[in-house]
């Protein structure tokens, strides 16, 4: 019988091969120590890396009018690798040439879009032998594969005397051109397009962590125009913040209403004046009068740091919660420390918006009834009618037989809008002031005025009392003949939470004619210092007509894809709306900077919370 030595039975061919491999390794091992061994020699290139890579041309290099016209990638060297990602910005300098516009020291400013391992050496690494090799390693040698960013050209950067600016791209730059990454908070803010001056929303990110830089602060603020140098500020071309619950839209909210409200932040008149802001915030949760007071969690070296980025913060003093009175309703406030001034709305201002009554439910020609009745009613009782006094004006059988004999109103009609008009009784005309005659209060130059809402239960209630109030500002700030020139001489911001509940488009006479002024509003807000701040869970149920007009949009996290598609913002940053953390907002505001990602200040300037 043979001998067949130190005989091993493998599990598999697979097994087998690799013992195969491992023998002839060590016996070329030992062979080696008996032959003189061969000299190393150093391979390593010459000189200091600049950059994390370079241009690569190996599948083209092309700069193009339209997006997918431009070829344009680099290759990133093995050490730079670990800290790239998607949507960081390079800049990819060109050579000074001379011999054209602003050609010496130019540079592409630009982003990765995308980032791809490609193998360096032609292999096949689908197999069982390479996998479970590399199941058993610590990681792969980075030297045989190639790391490719695909590029955004986004501006070119030149110098124009002392100030760095932008332009379009119109130059492909060289291949094996060195790329590094932008950390010059002057060379991002230019490529981007970001003001250095203006109403402070955020600091700069990327994939949630905030750009740094070598600067002090490292961080990078991001503001909105608040001067009339480059057009109208942008707060009087409206803003939307959109982000579903738990997101921190309440609290971003608030740190940028606190810097409307800065002492040195003024907005020159057509007199030539230079006047404060009033800011009134209409506020279904009771959150917002809080501002008056100090955050307990902010802290002296939080002060220090947002004096030095040049931030507002601290609760406002010259907050003012203005409680609508309700029947069978209390407000209590034991959560905030601003002054309470309680009012009511007076039916008289039905006269000029009676779609205030119509509920909702009115047809056209039901409203045109209404308009018939109303008209009727003021002529008779004049301006101090009650709501009382319009039901009791309607209970009469003979007005209803005199409009239906003479035309003007059928019976039915008249029936329709006596029982759709019922209901408002614990709205008008309550045991307080008349908004009407409160108008110092409600509209305070540098002063924050809250409408609270929380404490009324009745959804139609809330209706009236929101529309009634922001009807009477915006009637005011684009009448030419105002009855209240407090209103029309002072710039203004109209903040509204939960807007979906009062500017959603619908169907009904009530709904377009609330749409049509605040479109107009809108359209109008840059001539009359009317900025509209509107807050939403759901912007995909904001009027058409009024999202139009909004230049500034602010988008923290959204789980529903209708609401995400809705806000318009640029399709590579839409996919990152569900996945942002509390605090990560997109903004999107062609008038003030390219489409970019901010964090928010961790703390809120002012009081949050109920603790």
């Amino acid at each position: 019988m043979p001998d067949l030595g130190d005989y091993t039975e493998y599990d598999s061919a697979e097994d087998a091969e690799e013992a195969s491999a491992d023998d002839t390794a060590d016996a070329a091992a030992a062979a080696g120590d008996e032959t003189d061994a061969f000299e190393e020699v150093d391979a390593s290139v010459a000189g200091e890396d600049r950059g994390v890579g370079t241009v690569a041309v190996s599948e083209g290099l092309c700069i193009g009018e339209e997006a997918d016209e431009t070829t344009l990638r680099a290759y990133v060297t093995a050490a730079n690798r670990p800290n790239v990602r998607i949507g960081k910005y390079l800049l990819v300098p060109y050579p000074d040439e001379g011999g054209g516009r602003g050609t010496a020291g130019e540079k592409l400013f630009c982003r990765i879009t995308a980032l791809e391992y490609v193998q360096e050496y032609r292999s096949d690494d689908a197999t069982e032998i390479h996998a479970r090799r590399a199941m058993r390693s610590d990681g792969i040698d980075e030297a045989d594969y190639k790391f490719l960013a695909t590029l955004e050209p986004v501006a070119i950067l030149y110098e124009d005397g002392d100030e760095l600016k932008r332009r379009m791209t119109d130059r492909v730059p060289k291949p094996e051109t060195p790329v590094r990454e932008a950390t010059d908070a002057s060379e991002i803010k230019t490529g981007l397009k970001m003001p250095d001056d203006g109403v402070f929303l955020g600091h700069l990110s990327v994939g949630g962590e905030k750009v740094r830089t070598a600067a002090e602060p490292p961080t990078i603020d991001y503001r909105l125009k608040d001067d009339y140098e480059d057009g109208d500020p942008l707060v009087f071309r409206h803003t939307l913040v959109a982000g579903g619950t738990g997101s921190g839209k309440t609290h971003a909210s608030k740190n940028a209403l606190r810097q409307f409200l800065s002492e040195e932040r003024t907005y020159e008149m057509d007199d030539g004046r230079q006047a404060r802001a009033a800011v009134v915030q209409f506020d279904p949760q009771d959150e917002y009068a809080q501002m008056h007071d100090d955050n307990p969690a902010i802290e002296d070296a939080d002060r220090r740091r947002f004096e030095r980025e040049g931030i507002a913060h601290g609760g406002h003093d010259d907050t003012k919660a203005l409680v609508p009175v309700v029947d069978g309703t209390s407000y209590g406030a034991d959560h905030h420390r601003a002054e309470q001034v309680e009012f009511t709305i007076p039916f008289s201002m039905v006269k000029a918006n009676r779609w205030l009554i119509a509920g909702g439910q009115l047809n056209d020609n039901q409203f045109n009834a209404l308009d018939v009745l109303v008209d009727r009613f003021f002529r008779q009782y004049g301006d101090g009618g009650t709501y009382e006094q319009f039901r009791s004006f309607l209970d009469d059988p003979a007005l209803r037989e005199e409009l239906h004999e003479s035309g003007s109103v059928h019976e039915a009609t008249f029936d329709a809008v006596k029982r759709r008009v019922r209901g408002f009784g614990d709205v008008f005309d309550g045991d307080a002031r008349p908004i009407t005659e409160q108008i110092s209060e409600l509209v305070r130059p540098g002063g924050l005025t809250v409408v609270p809402t929380y404490h009324v239960n009745d959804t139609r209630a809330t209706e009236v009392i929101v529309l009634a109030v922001s009807s009477l500002l915006i009637d005011q700030k684009l009448s030419n003949a105002p009855t209240y020139d407090r209103i029309k001489e002072t710039p203004l911001v109209v903040g509204m939470d939960e807007a979906h509940n009062f500017l959603t488009d619908a169907e009904s006479v009530q709904a377009r004619k609330v749409i049509g002024k605040f479109t107009e509003a809108a359209k109008q807000g840059r001539k009359e210092r009317l900025g509209l701040f509107l807050i939403t869970q759901d912007p995909q149920d904001i009027a058409d007509s009024v999202f139009k007009q909004i230049n500034t949009t602010v988008v923290l996290n959204l789980g529903d894809e209708d609401a995400i598609s809705s806000v318009n913002i640029p399709s590579n940053l839409e996919g990152k709306v569900p996945y942002m953390e509390k605090g990560q907002m997109v903004v999107y505001s062609p008038d003030n900077s390219e489409p970019v990602e901010l964090i928010g200040l961790p703390k809120c300037l002012t009081k949050h919370g109920r603790e």
